[in-house]
């Protein structure tokens, strides 16, 4: 079983950050400010050892990956971030394909969402605005991407190297991008591009375009959040969320009320996929109150040994519910929302041996 973890490159400055955030903004910024919110409430997450390393750090990236290889991570999922031809927090994932010292294999994730200042301010202002351009920017945005994709630690399924769409329903040209991007492809020796879907909402379908993409992945635990509003008692959440709102009733309260770790999971390992495209998703954990504050959601109930023993469930569903060999995981490194595998100060190395041990168990 592959277990494929989401990576998140935004531990180091960049100008961007710097103009919208303030001089020095990554990450940690964040991860160090948050707070508890309730009682029992553990903020902030402390990295083991006070490693709160910087991604242009070539021994970092190292570091990170032989970690996640003896503890049995398959490989990662970088997110990348393209806009009409301006990246930011390209470093980390340059500097790993530069290294062959680097072992591990990898894929990508276009996050091709608009930036604005929602998840901080809860303001609408637009910081930068996903743009596809045109067939001139497809070629670039490709050519860019093909030496990560010739590579030989590049994750492929038939010879076609896997790539994640993280909105794809908000990308009007996709199906001429990426017919000219499977073109290219053939043209440099693969059998095309693998698409997925990263899959929020269970009430969309996994390809909207019918046959554009390869397969969807149940993104864990959004996937699951979204799936709960669809059933019977979503409309009386909608409708006590807005009453409780105007009483303004504190929402980690309605959080906790609506979401808990256990009630997630066994969401999760109780469904069937929807279709035979579909790969199973997982989540270690998920608190995104270092960036939300007191309008953060919450698992409640969350424990390394609990998670241990869904992931376990989910690589038997993996095998035997959806046929499939794969499991993308939340996360490897997502601090500021509660998804991380990395060592910390409390639990130390638990979150990886729960890894280990689940796949161990199920050999």
């Amino acid at each position: 079983m592959k277990i494929i973890a989401y990576y998140l490159p935004q531990f180091h400055t960049f100008p961007e950050n710097d103009k919208w955030w303030g001089k020095g903004f990554t990450e940690w910024t964040n991860v160090k400010s948050a707070k508890p919110i309730y009682k029992g409430h553990h903020q902030p997450k402390v990295p083991l050892n006070n490693n709160y390393y910087d991604l242009t750090n070539i021994e970092t990236i190292r570091w990170q990956s032989k970690l996640a290889q003896e503890y049995g991570i398959y490989g990662f999922c970088y997110y990348h971030y393209w806009f009409s031809g301006k990246q930011i927090m390209e470093k980390p994932m340059e500097l790993m394909l530069a290294d062959s010292e680097i072992t591990l294999p990898f894929c990508i994730s276009w996050a091709n969402h608009d930036w604005t200042k929602a998840w901080a301010q809860k303001s609408k202002e637009m910081l930068m605005q996903q743009t596809y351009g045109d067939e001139s920017d497809w070629i670039r945005h490709f050519n860019y991407l093909l030496p990560f994709f010739k590579d030989n630690r590049y994750i492929k399924i038939d010879n076609k190297p896997v790539f994640l769409l993280y909105q794809p329903q908000n990308m009007p040209v996709k199906r001429e991008m990426f017919t000219l991007w499977n073109k290219l492809a053939m043209e440099n020796g693969f059998a095309g591009l693998c698409y997925m879907y990263q899959h929020f909402q269970y009430n969309h379908l996994t390809d909207p375009d019918g046959d554009l993409f390869d397969y969807g992945i149940e993104y864990e635990p959004m996937y699951t959040k979204q799936r709960l509003l669809y059933t019977i008692p979503s409309l009386f959440h909608k409708v006590s969320h807005e009453i409780l709102s105007k009483m303004n009733f504190k929402p980690h309260l309605w959080s906790s009320i609506q979401y808990k770790y256990d009630a997630a999971w066994e969401d999760i390992l109780r469904r069937m996929p929807r279709d035979d495209k579909m790969i199973p998703g997982a989540f270690v954990d998920w608190d995104n109150s270092p960036r939300y504050g007191k309008d953060a959601c919450f698992y409640p109930g969350y424990s390394a040994e609990k998670f241990e023993f869904y992931l376990k469930k989910q690589i038997i569903n993996a095998k035997s519910k959806y046929r499939k060999d794969m499991i993308f995981l939340f996360a490897w490194n997502e601090w500021g929302e509660g998804g991380y595998l990395e060592p910390d100060e409390i639990e130390q190395y638990a979150r990886l041996e729960a890894v280990r041990n689940a796949l161990a168990s199920c050999k």
